[in-house]
C-alpha cells in the first residue's frame, strides 16, 4: 500500500514538474535591467536615510549599488527571482549610513514597470540589525 503511495505520488510530483516547466516563470532579469534611482527610507514617516544607484544587467552578473560621493561600487549578488520578486544580498562594505562599520544587506524587491518597492535588512559587524524600506524608480533611456 505504501509503496503504491508513493509511486502515484512520484508519478504525481513528475508530472507538476514538467507541466511548471513549460509555463513562465513571471519577470525576467530583463524586464528589470538599467539604472534605477532609488531611495532607502526608516521610520513610521519613512524618512529618507540615503540614496543610491542601482544598475541592473539582462544577466544578473553585474547587478551594483553605487552611493552618492563613493567611487566603488558595491556588487548586488542575485539570490532568488520569483513573480514580482527579486531577493538579492550585498556585502559586506562600509556602510553609507554608519561611518567605520561594515555591514551586508539582504533585500527583497518588489517591480512593476518602472517601479521598485521592497524592504531591506542591514546586518553590521557589531551585530546591530536594521529594518528598512525601498523605492525605486527606473530612469529611462
Amino acid at each position: 500500500m505504501h509503496r503504491t503511495a508513493f509511486a502515484s505520488m512520484a508519478l504525481l510530483a513528475g508530472i507538476v514538474t514538467g507541466a511548471a516547466a513549460q509555463q513562465p516563470m513571471g519577470m525576467k532579469m530583463a524586464d528589470i535591467a538599467g539604472t534605477w534611482d532609488a531611495k532607502t527610507m526608516v521610520g513610521p514617516k519613512d524618512s529618507v536615510v540615503v540614496t543610491e544607484v542601482l544598475t541592473m544587467t539582462a544577466d544578473g552578473k553585474g547587478w551594483t549599488m553605487m552611493f552618492p560621493g563613493r567611487t566603488d561600487a558595491v556588487p548586488v549578488k542575485v539570490v532568488a527571482m520569483g513573480g514580482d520578486s527579486v531577493v538579492t544580498d550585498a556585502g559586506p562594505y562600509p556602510s553609507a549610513l554608519r561611518a567605520g562599520q561594515m555591514v551586508t544587506v539582504h533585500m527583497v524587491a518588489h517591480y512593476k514597470g518602472d517601479s521598485m518597492w521592497g524592504t531591506a535588512l542591514a546586518v553590521y559587524a557589531s551585530g546591530d540589525k536594521v529594518n528598512l524600506k525601498m523605492a525605486a524608480t527606473r530612469r529611462k533611456s
